[in-house]
């Protein structure tokens, strides 16, 4: 895996510049990118978003939209009627990454919740709220609605790719024949409850989907109005 993420880092700095050019918004999405890879990866691997890179990022996601402010406009719509004085930049930026934060942790957790009434398990970690929390201070509010719908689509079409794949493998076909012969079910039913209990990291997911806003959305110069 070690020089497929080297590679992935390389390429996420040419379309900085191919997106950004050599501008001071570059190094706020270059250095927003290199902790989304590294949520990204660990997710994946240890199924863990460490606290140690979404805290730290999420003060710096505030002291970079202080300076360069999400350019979404919900800040500045949402607080049209604040004095002259407070519609500084500065000022929008903190509250564009507030809004962002609030809205993208709230959001997931929210869901995770509901999801936890119904099933009565656990379907969400809270290192995925705390990553939306940072990714929304980068971002804004704008930008953090759309990387949740992408990011959950994509764990949403993979995951049954997944699924099915793992049924059509005969992933742990044994085990589901041992429980047929206790009486527990059909071994086809059985097979596909334990596939479809497998767990796929939601933080990869939305790590992707973050990368793919900031990072190819602003190549495609008709999407950027609609984006960032």
């Amino acid at each position: 895996m070690y020089p497929s993420v080297e590679l992935l880092t390389g390429l996420i700095f040419v379309a900085s510049y191919l997106g950004y050019g050599v501008t001071q918004e570059t190094f706020k999405w270059l250095f927003f990118s290199c902790l989304i890879i590294v949520l990204t990866i660990t997710d994946l691997r240890a199924r863990m978003i460490p606290d140690a890179v979404t805290w730290p990022g999420f003060g710096a996601g505030l002291v970079f939209s202080a300076f360069l402010p999400p350019d979404d406009g919900v800040a500045l719509l949402l607080f049209w009627k604040l004095p002259h004085w407070a519609h500084r930049d500065f000022l929008l930026g903190l509250l564009s990454a507030c809004l962002g934060a609030a809205f993208g942790s709230l959001f997931l957790w929210g869901a995770g919740a509901f999801y936890k009434f119904l099933r009565g398990r656990d379907g969400l970690g809270l290192g995925d709220v705390k990553m939306m929390a940072m990714v929304g201070t980068f971002m804004g509010l704008r930008a953090t609605f759309l990387t949740i719908l992408l990011g959950t689509f994509l764990g949403s079409v993979i995951g049954l790719g997944v699924i099915t794949a793992l049924y059509a493998g005969g992933w742990k076909r044994r085990l589901a024949e041992r429980a047929s012969r206790m009486g527990l079910g059909g071994v086809s039913s059985l097979r596909w409850a334990i596939a479809s209990q497998y767990q796929l990291p939601l933080g990869t997911f939305l790590g992707i989907a973050a990368l793919l806003v900031v990072q190819v959305a602003p190549i495609i110069p008709r999407w950027r109005p609609f984006i960032l």
